[in-house]
C-alpha cells in the first residue's frame, strides 16, 4: 500500500492551497460586500487604482484573468458606474478602461481590506512574504 501514498488527500499540497483560497476568499466575503464588490472585480478594481486609463490587454495581464472572464467583470463595474470603456484614440478597435470618480472614491473605502485580511491570516509579515513569493513562482512555472 505504500505506493499509494501519493493519492492519500492529506499529503496533496494542492488540496492545502485549494482549501486555502476558500477560506481565504470565505473571509474576503463581508469586506467586498461592504464595497458592494465580488473578487474579481476587485482585482480589476486594484488594477485601475494603481493605474487607470489602461487597456483591456493590460488588465488582462496584470490581473492574470482571460478576456472572456474580464469582459463581463468590466461590463458590471460599468454599470456600477465605477468605471468607462471607452475605444482607444491610438487604435480603435482597443479599449481603454478609466475610472470614474464613483470609482476613484472607492478606493478610500478598500483601503483597509488587505489589513483586515492580513489579521485574519494571522502569519508574521515575513511567512506573508515568503508565501506571496513561493505562489508566484508557481504561477511562473506553470505558465
Amino acid at each position: 500500500m505504500q505506493e499509494y501514498e501519493s493519492l492519500k488527500l492529506e499529503n496533496q499540497v494542492c488540496f492545502s492551497m485549494y482549501t486555502a483560497i476558500n477560506a481565504i476568499v470565505r473571509t474576503y466575503k463581508p469586506y467586498l460586500q461592504a464595497l458592494e464588490l465580488t473578487y474579481p472585480q476587485y482585482i480589476v478594481m486594484m488594477v485601475l487604482w494603481e493605474q487607470d486609463g489602461v487597456s483591456i490587454k493590460q488588465i488582462t495581464e496584470q490581473a492574470h484573468l482571460d478576456s472572456g472572464t474580464l469582459t463581463p467583470v468590466l461590463k458590471r463595474l460599468e454599470v456600477k458606474q465605477l468605471l468607462i470603456r471607452q475605444r482607444s484614440t491610438d487604435d480603435e478597435r482597443a479599449r481603454v478602461i478609466t475610472l470614474t470618480k464613483k470609482g476613484q472614491d472607492l478606493k478610500e473605502a478598500a483601503s483597509s481590506v488587505q489589513g483586515n485580511m492580513l489579521c485574519h491570516i494571522g502569519l508574521p509579515m515575513t511567512d506573508i512574504h515568503i508565501l506571496k513569493a513561493e505562489c508566484d513562482k508557481i504561477v511562473d512555472n506553470l505558465a
